[in-house]
This record gives C-alpha cells, structure tokens and sequence, in this order.
C-alpha cells in the first residue's frame, strides 16, 4: 500500500486518510502480514501522525474555519470579555462557599486562583478524596469533599450502617455544623453560636438543641437521630468539639468532651409502655426521681499493663455493658495477666438513679412501676429524690447474668442511658420565664390588692373559706427565716393545720395544693409510718453495706408536706415530726449511720375532731385528739364547721 508523504499539509488529505475504512483496513491487513511474518520485530511501519512539520494541519484556514451563521445565536447574548465572564465565575463561586453549597457542575473552562486557595484543594485532589471517602476508605477527609444530595437514601443499609459510613458521616458532620454556624432565630440573633459562647464563660461541658429547630432545618439529620442514637450523638459532639475549639482554641484544658443534649423531643413515652420496639431508640419520659447511688468514676478509655514485660496496651473504649479486655500481649506474646495502668485511663463520672412514674400518671389498679437510669458526665448529681423530671435518654440493654439464673433463660435487663435532664422546680419554673411573663409579675406586684387577688385565686372550686384560703396561701409563700448575729435560727415555713366536721373539703384543699405547689409531697395519717416520714436504712442490694434512705419529710425538703387524716396517726409516729417542724431537720442514728438530714419544709396537716363533730361549747384542744407540744407548732389554727344555714346552702348550691 503506497502511503502518501507524512509532510503533506492538507488537512482535508489528513482528515480522508484517518477516516476512510477501506484504507484502514488495508493498512491493517498489511500490518498483519508483516508480523505474521516476523512475529518477534518490532511494528515500525506506518504513517507517523506526529512528525516535526505536525503543527501545519492546525494553520489558521478561512475557507474552513468558519461556522454555519444560522446555526449561531449571537443575536441573544451581549458580547462578554474573558475578564468579566472570569470575575462572574468567581462572584458564582465566592457565592456558593457563603451559602455552603458544592456545585456538581463546578468544571468550568475558566480555571480560578482563588477556587484553590479558598478549599486547600486542587479539583482533582478533591475529587480522589470524594471517590475515596464513597468507597468508604478511612483517610483524611478534605474539606471541599463533595456532598451527597440525598442523603436520606441510605442504598439499602439500615440507618446505623449508613450513619456509620465514612462518607454519610463527613456530610452529616458538615450539615449539623453549618445548622450550629447559621441557624438564626426571628431577631436575627445566632442561637447556637451564643449558647456556645455563653456554655464556655460558665466552663461548661454541655449545651443543648432542640428537636423540632433541627427538624425544621435538617430534616435528615432529625429522622436519623431517634433510629441511630449512639451514632448521631458521638458525630455531634465532635462537631461541637471543633466549633468550641475553633472559638477557644485552649478550652480542651477545661474539658476533653463537649457534649450537644437534644431537648423538646415532641413524643412522650410512660415507663410502663417501653417495648422492644424502642429499643435503642431516643426516648423522652417524665417520672419521679425515688433513688440515687453515689457519684463513682467509670473507666471511659482504659488501658493495660502487661505484668509480664510492662508493655502498655491500649487505649481500650469501654462500652456501657460489657468490659472490654486485652487477648494477648503484642509484645512477649503472654496471656496475661493485665493490670489497668492507673495513671493513663481516662475515668467519667457515672451515677445511676431510679426513675418512678408519676402519682398522677398511673392507670387505675396498678403500681407504679420504675425503671433504672444512667447518667455520665455533667449530668451527675443534677437531680436528687423527690424530683420530678422530664428525661430524654437512649432506652438500652445490659446483659444481668443474676437475672438468667433466676428465670432459667436469657434476659436482659434495660436501662435509659440519660442524654437530658429537666427537673421541674422553683429554679426550672424561673428559667422559663418569658420576657412577657417578668412584666406581668412585675405590673401585678404594684397592684394594692394584689394580696386579695392571690387568696381568691386558691382553690376557686370551693366556695367561702376565706382564711383557710388566707392560711394555705401564707403556708405556699412562705416567711422569712431569720437568724439574728448567727447565734440561734428561726424557721421561716408556716404550718397549718385544719381541723373541723366531715365533708367540709379539707381534703379538697390539700389536692388543690398539691398540684399547685412546685414541690409537694401528699401522705395520710393511716399510710405513715414514723420511719416512712423521716428516713429509713436499708441494706444495699448490690453492695450489701447499709445505706440511708429519704422519708416524705427529707423529700419536701424547701416545699410542702401535706399530711391527711392526721388525728389517725399513732402517737408515737407523731412525736417523730416534733423536730421536723420547728428545727427542721431529722436527726438519725441508726445501723451506725449518725446524721442529720434537712427538712425545711411547711407542713399542712387535715384533721377531724373527737367524735366526728366539732363542738364549738369547748375548747380547741378538748375537740382534738391532739397533744399541746404538736399544737404549739402549728402556726395557723383552722375550724371548718358545717352549719345548718338554709340561705348559706342555697347560696352554695347556686
């Protein structure tokens, strides 16, 4: 086959010979034969494309080099200069970095300077980190890595696999950042960066968000968190890890962790309806606090001595349930044995309380039923008996090995590892004061019959009963405690009890306190006991040492105790409260446990009087079955009499 000259510049000639098959196949054939022939010779025949004269095919040819003008639209574009369509690209870009976007389509011809200073990364560094971080390689992510659009479509993996994934977790981890970076509230005022702030002035360890402004501006990120928990939590601690780095480089010398708690989560379980569907699920609870254990250091990251060779073997992550141990030395190959290397484990503070639900909560014929709760971290010593709190926490299982041989087959027992605490008291009720709510109190405080107002606002259901009204309100708000040059104290609470006929709605008004009242304890003289109103000692299951148990007086402490029936308690049960109501403390010594235990509380006792009427011919003490020492500490004296009054009772009636 005759090969024309490879110099010939005519670049229709170059264009006819690259794309005529049938000179291709020739071309081949040929090339066949010469190394069927000689299989072992190198193939150097040919026309060589790129020869010294090659730059000729690219010479400048008007006849050709024109387009066809009605395939142009130039009519519908003004002309652009190169400078102004690169700083148009640029504006586009520095745009997208504000807003926190990544643009899928961000090839442009126009290559920018200030693109790479701006990410750290070339285009193509970007997109190896990318590729790397899709296949799930665990290195270095780069910050201009590409995000995933749908996040939400987890490509057949559960949701824990998915949040576990390399590349879900960058983009889960940038989205929650840029939410605390930017979410602004009606005024304008960035939330989460102020909370931060004002978390760190107070050198604090923790702050929190709530469900429903994450589900607003995240909706991904809130559909994960209750499925995914453990996962979400830890990616969002260290999120916030860095932003409060980033604000206080030095902060880590005050805490290792930040921790971000989830508040207002919208659906509220009760402890009796917790299922295996919820487990390991983000739950919300409310119930009463009935027991805690000590503040004890639980080994966080934990790390080993070899006895052997000393070798230190570590760090270890504990888990909440299970102890993890090392298999072998890697370093003289020994079994063991290991002793925990004191000075490098990393200890955290855990407490474990006991959560009851509500009196007011439980179904009719049952008992209330309670439920076991870890706190780690901050949250420790945050509650005390008595409380009534609002818990979000993760419902979890442990493994029990004393609860398999009682039942004969594997059980497990749960527990609900806290993430928030809000205990409802005096101090929560002033926090979520509004603005509007202080000008209120503020505007009512200047009105001169603010204390009539206040007397006829305690219990309005009942009719009359003025100064029982007057009475139970002084006892609500309670005096002044004074203690004159620190030599002896005086109490401030006001006690008062109410006395008089059956069916007068003294037990009306307790409930009515009860529910009112920020901290309030309810028990009847018959249901009592001198150990149940002051304190009790207990062996400790676990520890098998005695322990000291609160009583409805220590758990009233700074509230009301309200007593019910109180004529029917014994007398030696009574004599137990003489203390509690004028030095206001309980004094135990028992099991050789010798303490003194705080009872500043107002006690507000119902009473009938000695054969079920009152008779107004004697005296107060002669009409009740009650000692002088006890009356003595009764500040407010009340007599309800039931009178025979036909316009009274149809005055009531009405």
């Amino acid at each position: 086959m005759s090969s024309p000259a490879p110099d010939t510049p005519d670049r229709d000639g170059a264009r006819s010979r690259m794309t005529s098959p049938a000179r291709d196949y020739e071309m081949f054939e040929d090339e066949g034969a010469i190394l069927g022939d000689n299989p072992e010779e190198e193939e150097d025949d040919g026309e060589e494309l790129f020869n010294d004269n090659m730059e000729a095919d690219y010479r400048p040819m008007p006849a050709l080099d024109r387009y066809d003008a009605e395939d142009l639209d130039d009519d519908d574009y003004d002309p652009m200069s190169i400078q102004d369509r690169a700083a148009a690209e640029q504006e586009l870009r520095r745009r997208d970095r504000d807003e926190g976007r990544t643009r899928r389509d961000d090839r442009d011809l126009l290559y920018d300077e200030s693109d790479e200073e701006s990410t750290g990364a070339p285009r193509a560094k970007r997109r190896r980190a990318a590729e790397k971080a899709a296949m799930g390689t665990d290195e270095q992510v780069e910050e201009g890595i590409e995000s995933i659009e749908n996040l939400e479509d987890t490509k057949g993996y559960t949701t824990k696999e998915w949040v576990s994934m390399l590349g879900p977790r960058t983009e889960i981890a940038n989205r929650f950042k840029n939410f605390l970076r930017t979410y602004t509230n009606s005024k304008g005022q960035f939330v989460y960066k102020e909370r931060i702030r004002r978390m760190c002035e107070h050198n604090q360890a923790s702050f929190h968000v709530e469900f429903d402004v994450l589900a607003r501006r995240e909706q991904v990120l809130a559909y994960f968190l209750p499925e995914a928990p453990f996962q979400m939590l830890q990616i969002f601690d260290e999120v916030a890890k860095d932003i409060v780095l980033q604000i206080f480089p030095s902060y880590e010398r005050v805490t290792s962790e930040i921790h971000v708690r989830i508040s207002d989560l919208p659906l509220i379980e009760e402890l009796r309806t917790f299922r295996k569907l919820h487990l390991n699920q983000l739950v919300r609870t409310v119930g009463v606090i009935t027991a805690t254990t000590g503040v004890l250091p639980q080994l966080s990251v934990v790390k080993y001595d070899c006895n052997r060779c000393g070798y230190i073997l570590g760090p270890f992550v504990q888990s909440q349930n299970s102890e993890v141990k090392p298999g072998s030395c890697p370093e003289c190959q020994s079994a063991g044995p290991f002793m925990v290397n004191m000075e490098q484990t990393v200890y955290r503070n855990y407490q474990k309380v006991t959560l009851a639900e509500s009196p007011g909560r439980i179904p009719a014929g049952r008992i209330p039923r309670s439920k076991d709760c870890v706190l780690l971290a901050d949250l420790c010593d945050r509650c005390k008996p008595g409380d009534e709190v609002d818990l979000t926490g993760i419902y979890t299982n442990n493994y029990d090995g004393s609860l398999n041989t009682e039942q004969g087959f594997p059980v497990f027992a749960t527990v609900i590892i806290a993430n928030y605490i809000v205990v409802k008291d005096c101090k929560h009720i002033v926090d979520s004061l509004t603005d509007e709510d202080v000008a209120t109190i503020i505007k009512l405080s200047k009105d001169p019959r603010i204390g009539e107002r206040i007397v006829q606002s305690i219990a309005p259901s009942i009719f009359g009963h003025d100064y029982i009204k007057r009475g139970l309100a002084l006892a609500l708000f309670g005096g002044e405690p004074k203690n004159p040059g620190e030599k002896h104290k005086l109490r401030g609470d006001i006690n008062v009890l109410i006395c008089g006929d059956p069916g007068t709605a003294k037990s009306q008004f307790l409930k009515y306190t009860e529910k009112i009242a920020p901290r309030a304890i309810f028990t009847t003289g018959q249901g009592a006991s001198a150990v149940g109103l002051t304190a009790y000692v207990r062996k400790n299951p676990t520890t098998r040492d005695w322990t000291l148990e609160a009583g409805a007086l220590v758990l009233a402490d700074r509230g009301v105790c309200l007593i019910d029936e109180f004529d029917k308690m014994n007398d030696q049960d009574r004599t137990s409260i003489h203390e509690a109501m004028e030095q206001q403390s309980i004094s135990i010594s028992k099991a050789g446990i010798v303490t003194s235990l705080h009872a500043r509380c107002s006690i507000i006792a119902a009473a009938n009087p000695i054969g079920g009427r009152y008779d107004a011919s004697l005296t107060f003490t002669e009409n009740v079955n009650l000692s002088e020492p006890i009356l003595s500490r009764f500040d407010v004296l009340c007599v309800v009499r039931d009178e025979a009054d036909p316009m009274q009772d149809a005055h009531l009636a009405k």
